[in-house]
């Protein structure tokens, strides 16, 4: 796999012309750009009812019924689900797996790419597949599912009791529970939802319901001691075994670690918390009162409150920062530790940091054209299709992807053209 510290790094532009695709296929769908903005990939159709994927102006050789869900995996290889003679699977740089589904969804795919799984199904029994490999274990339902961060391990909710759909009382007595590498735990539940995997990928850990009024979080199978008005999807703390889940107590809701409440503060609402990469630190996002949205870290809540959403919260690498997006009065905003930007847009996409923290980038739509906006500063640019910046790894340079009148661009930029 090659590294960001590998790529071309030079300040310079490259293009690739794909408005030309359109002459040479049926139709073309959208586009994607690799990581490291070397090539930009479509779906193609090819013939009646034949599809492929064309890459830098170029297709694969191998056709399909259908062609889904075209991504490039982090470590930049190119996956899609595919359909052929009514069978469905995945591809990888146009090698098809080997074992074939009568349906495959939610792709997933590990940090750096090594891991891609998918949920499979195939005479109307299910499981996962990791790396083009299925579970040995199939299961008469699934929800829910997970792949652990080192890439090793998937998850999902699984049904393992007959239930008909008129007995109730069996679904009462528990008829799901969660299943880790496709091994069921022993007890069941009413119900078994989002889960989180730990990073060495030997534990399981899911929000659960024990029967119609009380909710908890299981780890491996065993219920916390402590139960609850309703939680929220668990994350492990990280390097260790210790789980956190939002949890409601009372009507409100605040944060509990392995059973226990962790932070004092109450919250009208509270989801998605996150830990800083060195784990120091432990943030959400929450209303302190109905609708007013912000972020809270270690309990603390910012005072700049927003009153549609706050989304897409993220730790700096350095642990340092923290940023996330906010919806208010329709505009969408970037808010760094508190701090709202001055510039409004029509739409906003997660920021993205310098390794040091000092600098947050971000791709942001305004006036029906993409842009990027650097610390709060507009570039000089905008565009009809663009993605996600990304920093140099000594975050002096910016790699830039968009397209601007049918011509891909790859350009690689100072960070001072922004801030400067």
């Amino acid at each position: 796999m090659v590294g960001r510290h590998e790529w071309d790094w030079e300040v310079a532009e490259k293009k690739i012309a794909i408005r030309e695709w359109k002459e040479s296929f049926g139709w073309v769908e959208e586009p994607f750009a690799s990581p490291d903005g070397e090539k930009i990939a479509a779906v193609v159709n090819v013939g009646e009812m034949e599809f492929s994927v064309c890459v830098n102006g170029n297709s694969w050789d191998v056709t399909f019924d259908k062609v889904w869900h075209l991504r490039y995996l982090p470590d930049g290889r190119l996956t899609a689900l595919v359909s052929e003679m009514g069978e469905w699977t995945a591809v990888v740089d146009g090698s098809v797996w080997d074992n074939k589904f009568g349906y495959v969804w939610n792709p997933l795919y590990s940090a750096d790419g090594r891991a891609f799984a998918v949920a499979a199904q195939q005479d109307m029994r299910y499981c996962m597949v990791l790396n083009g490999v299925p579970w040995d274990e199939t299961y008469a339902n699934m929800t829910y599912f997970a792949l652990s961060s080192c890439g090793t391990k998937t998850a999902a909710a699984v049904q393992v009791k007959d239930a008909d759909s008129g007995e109730i009382h069996k679904f009462q007595e528990g008829t799901f529970t969660a299943a880790l590498d496709g091994k069921a735990w022993e007890a069941t539940f009413v119900n078994v939802w989002g889960m989180a995997i730990s990073s060495d990928g030997e534990s399981l850990a899911a929000e659960v319901r024990l029967n119609l009024y009380d909710y908890t979080i299981a780890v491996d199978g065993i219920a916390w001691n402590n139960t609850f008005d309703c939680v929220w999807e668990p994350i492990f703390r990280p390097g260790t075994k210790a789980v956190v889940a939002p949890v409601r107590v009372n009507g409100q809701w605040t944060l509990a670690e392995n059973g226990d409440i962790l932070w004092d503060r109450r919250f009208v609402q509270l989801w998605q918390p996150g830990f800083s990469p060195d784990g120091k630190h432990l943030a959400a996002i929450v209303a302190p009162k109905y609708g007013c949205w912000t972020v809270a870290v270690d309990g603390i809540p910012w005072t700049s409150t927003f009153g549609d959403m706050v989304t897409d919260m993220i730790f700096s690498p350095d642990s340092g920062k923290l940023a996330a997006l906010a919806k208010d009065k329709a505009s969408w905003k970037v808010v760094v530790d508190g701090k709202v930007w001055a510039n409004r847009f029509d739409m906003a996409w997660r920021p993205v940091f310098s390794a040091d923290g000092d600098t947050v980038a971000a791709k942001v739509e305004k006036d029906g054209k993409y842009a990027f906006v650097v610390n709060d500063r507009m570039g000089p640019r905008t565009c009809e299709a663009a993605w996600d910046p990304v920093f140099s790894p000594d975050g002096s340079r910016l790699l830039l992807r968009s397209i601007e009148d049918g011509i891909y661009y790859r350009r690689v930029v100072p960070v001072s053209e922004f801030t400067a």
